[in-house]
């Protein structure tokens, strides 16, 4: 699917973007990074303009001002970016926490929840450094509770893949869900419109 097609049903969709979810070490950010580059969108991080925002770590955030300073910080600026057109958007794991921004995402994008086993989530993140929430924590418990808490929202996804794969065959499996997630939605429509 070719980036003007691609544009073209996002507009017939009501939608503005492509918003990628689910846990940390997901893949995420890689998926995001091909995809945006397979269907030529640019690629926006929302950690990453997190840290710009505040000049500092998403660790220096969790240390200095502690969970809830950060949720704020992130629900302003991905309530920004669920505006923008033709994205490509990978979320923090806890975005989905947010009711406005659930909300949001419902009425501008098509969500696409990358799912990884619990098993895998902890191999990916084992040597990981740099994520205040697995800081002195178990990590199997950790990765546990996090997804009791956030499972429920990922699944309310547009789309749902199994993150096994290449990111290359990931994207390729996206690309063409969201052409029958497109075929399926514009059916309902006409239906509707008949009634």
């Amino acid at each position: 699917m070719e980036s003007l097609e691609f544009k073209n049903k996002l507009e017939e969709l009501k939608k503005n973007n492509i918003a990628i979810i689910g846990h940390m070490g997901a893949g995420k950010s890689i998926v995001a990074k091909t995809l945006a580059k397979k269907i030529d969108f640019k690629h926006i991080d929302s950690d990453y303009e997190i840290t710009r925002f505040a000049m500092k770590s998403i660790n220096k955030i969790f240390q200095e001002k502690g969970e809830e300073y950060f949720r704020n910080i992130e629900t302003e600026i991905v309530l920004k970016l669920i505006e923008k057109k033709n994205v490509i958007l990978s979320l923090g794991g806890g975005t989905i926490l947010s009711g406005l921004i659930r909300d949001k995402l419902k009425k501008n994008s098509i969500t696409l929840f990358l799912d990884v086993s619990l098993l895998e989530l902890e191999k990916r993140l084992k040597k990981s450094t740099n994520r205040p929430l697995l800081k002195n924590v178990d990590l199997a418990e950790k990765v546990k509770e996090l997804d009791i808490a956030r499972r429920k929202y990922y699944l309310l996804s547009d789309i749902t893949i199994k993150n096994t794969n290449s990111p290359i065959d990931t994207c390729k499996n996206f690309i063409k869900k969201f052409a029958y997630f497109h075929e399926k939605t514009n059916i309902n429509k006409n239906k509707k419109q008949k009634m």
